[in-house]
């Protein structure tokens, strides 16, 4: 596999995509309406999620390795977002800088609880930092689609989302129950991942330049990957040639269950 961004610049994605959370949440006109790709929250109530889940993160972190995470208390104590616009805004900086100040202090390698334990992504604050860079930029993709000023990710954010959403999200050891398959991946920018899926589980490699097509094949901007990665554009959106089965099936299947 290439190699990931370094732990400097992961935390610098984390804080242009923050910074661009909070900008698009102030320019909104009114945060009561309903956001279409996340239908049961409101621009308000995904701004709590939001500075919840960077809170939460932030002792998940701070707490270090364990097989559960660390009940749910907040560092701050301050639960609820604020209703006044500049006082929303101070707390999702400050829920922010909460994260950020706890995986610094952890740095890239230390251990702790994570969901993903089946997965290609070590259980580590570094795999969790590059995590969190996708989850706040799609949600800050849902943020402009709302308002009606969509923009697709940053190139950097994009390409670094489809390794982290192949490595971290797709891939498990819980063995593929249907026909075996590999689906290639190609993203404009110059990148290319085979998925895997078979007996053994489902895997990421980087696809050689020589190798022959897989079952199926996808190709767009490395933005678009990931919006379909997470709903928010369909697979139709995408170039694709081949059996489109094995993706849809991938998309469906819960290996957990």
């Amino acid at each position: 596999m290439q190699k990931i961004l370094e732990f400097p610049e992961v935390l610098r994605l984390i804080e242009d995509r923050s910074a661009a959370f909070r900008a698009a949440i102030a320019s909104a006109p009114d945060l009561d309406v309903q956001v279409p790709a996340c239908p049961d929250w409101t621009l308000r109530e995904l701004a709590q999620h939001l500075g919840d889940g960077r809170r939460r993160q932030a002792a998940i972190v701070a707490a270090g390795p364990g097989a559960e995470p660390p009940a749910k208390t907040d560092p701050k104590g301050a639960l609820t977002a604020p209703r006044d616009r500049e006082a929303l805004d101070a707390w999702l900086a400050e829920s922010t800088e909460l994260m950020l100040a706890a995986l610094r202090e952890a740095g890239p390698d230390r251990g702790c609880w994570t969901w993903w334990g089946r997965s290609q992504a070590p259980e580590t604050s570094g795999a969790v930092a590059r995590h969190q860079i996708q989850e706040i930029a799609v949600h800050t993709y849902d943020v402009q689609l709302t308002l009606g000023a969509a923009q697709p990710l940053p190139t950097d954010v994009a390409v670094e989302g489809v390794d982290e959403f192949l490595t971290t999200v797709s891939a498990t050891t819980v063995p593929w129950p249907f026909k075996p398959a590999t689906i290639d991946l190609h993203a404009t920018e110059g990148r290319s991942w085979r998925l895997t899926l078979d007996a053994d589980g489902v895997r990421c490699d980087d696809l050689a330049a020589d190798a022959e097509p897989g079952d199926q094949v996808m190709r767009g901007a490395a933005s678009e990957l990931v919006l379909y990665f997470y709903a928010r554009v369909p697979l139709d959106g995408l170039e694709n040639t081949g059996n489109t089965e094995p993706m849809e099936r991938l998309a469906e299947w819960d290996p957990n269950e």
